[in-house]
């Protein structure tokens, strides 16, 4: 195990550069997912952890040793990649154990090594078997297995459950963040999925165009999103965001064309713009609430979630209770004062209240 340093990290393809002087503190023995949507540069940063894209600026270092310039093979990590990567001819056991005998470990260490891995990722009744007489989930934990044989310093995984289905990647995230808690290795898991990152993570690093939005545990973002990016970004479904103006008469509230929203405490000056954003767990039924019309009503079981529709607002809350509602009806709903988020009009930022 070991800690991961990128310092200052650039990358550029020719002229057009993706990533932009990045910095990230990987601590010994953490579970850091990297997410964001496509294109932000987070496999790309991955891929430079190790090995596969050259460092353009700044230092990566793994332990105590700055890795720019080794190759892959000299960095102590183990790779899961999206695509299983099994070799087809061999069996489970033999693709586990591939890694091991082009490193000319002795027979008996490999022996151990892939029962051992087995034993974790219940794999030993198939070690006989090809990949294509497996599962989507079993080819997974054999990419898995084939990394732990390796003992290395870090796992990086690079959205390793975007092939699998909505049951089995629920499965899988258990099974990942269970290995991880057994055998403690220093792992950095990329994915554009926020859920995958909320339910894995110890700390998440949120990017956006080849920079860094924010940096902290899973509900440090949810709770206190630094800018309006991670606001919308972090959360499913996604907070509330209306733009409007503080008004202070007859109490602080935040004034979006003709509704009038209500705030806890502001602090802020009298017409400041300001984004005023509420997590729609965060909206209840009140009759002294902002009038809405029902548009949508999706069931999911526990919870009920409903689109609205108040003024030129289009608002999504979500109820544990079983409200009995029906789509054109009118209803009043009340955002919860001392839950809202209020963020700066102009430049996004969080402002504190």
């Amino acid at each position: 195990m070991a800690k991961v340093t990128v310092r200052g990290v650039r990358k550029a393809f020719g002229p057009v550069e993706v990533i932009h002087g990045v910095d990230v503190e990987i601590e010994d023995g953490q579970f850091v997912v990297l997410v964001g949507p496509s294109g932000c540069g987070k496999s790309t940063l991955l891929r430079m952890i190790a090995g596969l894209e050259n460092v353009s600026d700044g230092i990566i270092a793994i332990g105590r040793t700055i890795v720019n310039n080794l190759p892959p093979a000299k960095r102590d990590i183990a790779m899961v990649f999206q695509s299983y990567a099994l070799y087809p001819h061999m069996t489970v056991a033999e693709n586990m154990a591939f890694s091991l005998k082009l490193r000319g470990i002795a027979p008996a260490t490999i022996a151990e090594r892939q029962k051992a891995a087995a034993e974790i990722l219940g794999l030993t009744p198939y070690l006989k078997r090809y990949p294509r007489q497996l599962s989507g989930g079993q080819r997974q934990r054999v990419a898995m297995g084939r990394a732990i044989v390796r003992e290395p310093q870090v796992f990086l995984f690079d959205e390793p459950l975007s092939n699998l289905d909505a049951k089995l990647r629920v499965q899988m995230r258990t099974e990942i963040k269970q290995l991880h808690q057994r055998l403690k290795t220093t792992t950095v898991f990329v994915t554009h999925d926020q859920i995958e990152a909320m339910t894995m993570a110890d700390k998440i690093v949120v990017m956006q165009a080849g920079g860094i939005e924010q940096i902290g545990s899973p509900l440090e973002l949810y709770d206190r999103p630094k800018n309006l990016f991670v606001a919308g970004f972090i959360g499913s479904p996604a907070m509330n965001l209306m733009r409007g103006t503080v008004h202070l008469n007859g109490g602080a509230s935040v004034v979006t064309g003709d509704v009038k929203l209500p705030v806890a405490e502001i602090g802020l000056p009298e017409g400041r713009p300001v984004v005023y954003g509420v997590r729609p767990e965060h909206l209840d039924l009140a009759d002294d609430g902002v009038p809405a019309e029902v548009t949508v009503i999706e069931p999911t079981g526990s919870e009920m979630m409903v689109f609205l529709k108040t003024g030129a607002e289009n608002l999504v809350a979500v109820f544990r209770e079983r409200h009995h509602l029906t789509p054109g009806q009118r209803v009043h709903v009340r955002p919860d004062p001392s839950q809202i988020h209020l963020f700066d009009g102009e430049t996004g930022e969080r402002l504190e209240r």
